[in-house]
């Protein structure tokens, strides 16, 4: 059987995608998130390429990455710097730049701090697969306000900051070759700040591995996140207070005693559960609240898959994954009031969990990666 001449000069260039070495750069492999969703997909995508990250602590990450090639920095030789690796910030450009990756033809970057600061060879390609411009350094006012950083120590960061910033702008025009940005918000935020073009690829999620309950939905809502500041769990907390709505709260953090201290007599706070039991609280709670300005937020798609709606600040990566109406609803401006208002009025029978399941299925791993490989074919396949 002879081949249509596109087929022939598309398979071409799979083939010299396949033979090119990759060297894949995660910021740092002390906790799990959204990043990582992403970083295993990739280490899937290219095995055997090695991953370069600033630090790596074993205990904390899934026992199947120490099967991994994981290349560290000095900074993983640094005094507790994989339980505290924010007060290590002056060090990360460095440890990124320290690295040496002539060898390899294509660079992946998958950034929301300082990896995409890598040199590369004079003949590689570098891509970032960019969840954020850094936020720290971007976004600080409103990390200043939610970590409560006192006047003393915002003067003393505000010089460091500056010197980050520049170097942060130097290495996203003049290190990397091509951008991919997460959602619509990420690419807006990449051609604002850093002045680049970027595609849209949204994050690989695992939707094969929720499943629709035939069960009416229970009467509670859920809250699946790390408990941190920007997360916003207090807002749902709040709500829930205010209406003496039953909520679920699933995971663990260094907001937990704050949050807990908080919560009313209708707060249930889980801690980290198993993906199993994540799965069924998923699939059986009246709708999953979202209250952050997230990037993009694979717990709503992950809910969405579970046939259920999903109750989100309107801002963000949300705005590319919930339809309201269909699969959920937004609530606006970022306050307990509002989220309360629709939690008011929610009825989570409204909703079909089919529709929802479509939807999520627009961003599962398999339309990732073949996005991701056409987008790299198109780039160094030539």
């Amino acid at each position: 059987m002879s081949l249509h001449p596109r087929n022939c000069y598309t398979s071409a260039k799979r083939l010299v995608v396949e033979s090119m070495k990759v060297a894949i750069v995660h910021d740092w492999l002390n906790q799990m998130g959204g990043a990582e969703n992403v970083l295993e997909t990739l280490v899937d995508m290219f095995p055997g390429s090695p991953v370069y990250t600033s630090i790596y602590d074993p205990d904390s990450m899934p026992p199947e990455y120490r099967s991994w090639d994981i290349r560290t920095s000095f900074m993983q030789h640094f005094p507790g710097v994989t339980s505290h690796h924010q007060m290590y910030l002056p060090f990360y450009p460095l440890a990124f730049e320290t690295f040496r990756l002539d060898d390899f033809d294509v660079i992946i970057s998958n950034k929301s701090g300082f990896c995409h600061g890598v040199k590369k060879g004079s003949n590689a390609v570098h891509i970032s697969y960019c969840l954020t411009p850094t936020r720290f350094l971007w976004m600080y006012d409103s990390y200043r306000e939610r970590e409560s950083i006192g006047k003393a120590a915002d003067l003393a960061l505000r010089p460091l900051l500056a010197l980050l910033r520049r170097w942060d702008l130097m290495a996203a025009r003049k290190r990397v070759d091509h951008f991919i940005a997460i959602s619509t918000e990420i690419q807006v935020r990449i051609k604002r700040i850093y002045g680049r073009e970027s595609k849209v690829i949204f994050p690989p999620v695992d939707t094969q591995s929720f499943q629709v309950s035939e069960s009416p939905p229970e009467d509670f809502f859920l809250v699946a996140s790390r408990l941190i500041p920007y997360k916003r769990i207090d807002l749902a907390i709040k709500a829930a207070n205010r209406l003496g709505l039953k909520l679920v709260v699933v995971g663990d953090g260094r907001d937990r005693k704050k949050l807990e201290a908080m919560a009313g007599p209708t707060v249930r706070f889980l801690g980290r559960v198993s993906k199993v039991e994540l799965r069924s609280l998923l699939s059986r709670c009246s709708a999953f609240v979202f209250p952050g300005l997230e990037d993009f937020g694979i717990a709503p798609v992950e809910a969405m898959a579970s046939g259920r709606p999903v109750i989100a600040y309107r801002g963000g990566g949300a705005l590319d994954t919930v339809v309201p109406g269909v699969t959920g609803e937004f609530f606006y401006p970022q306050t307990a009031e509002t989220l309360a208002e629709v939690l008011s009025k929610f009825d989570p029978l409204a909703y079909n969990p089919m529709e929802c399941r479509k939807q999520a299925e627009k961003f599962d791993a398999s339309i990732f990666r073949r996005e991701f490989m056409e987008f790299l074919e198109q780039v160094v396949g030539g």
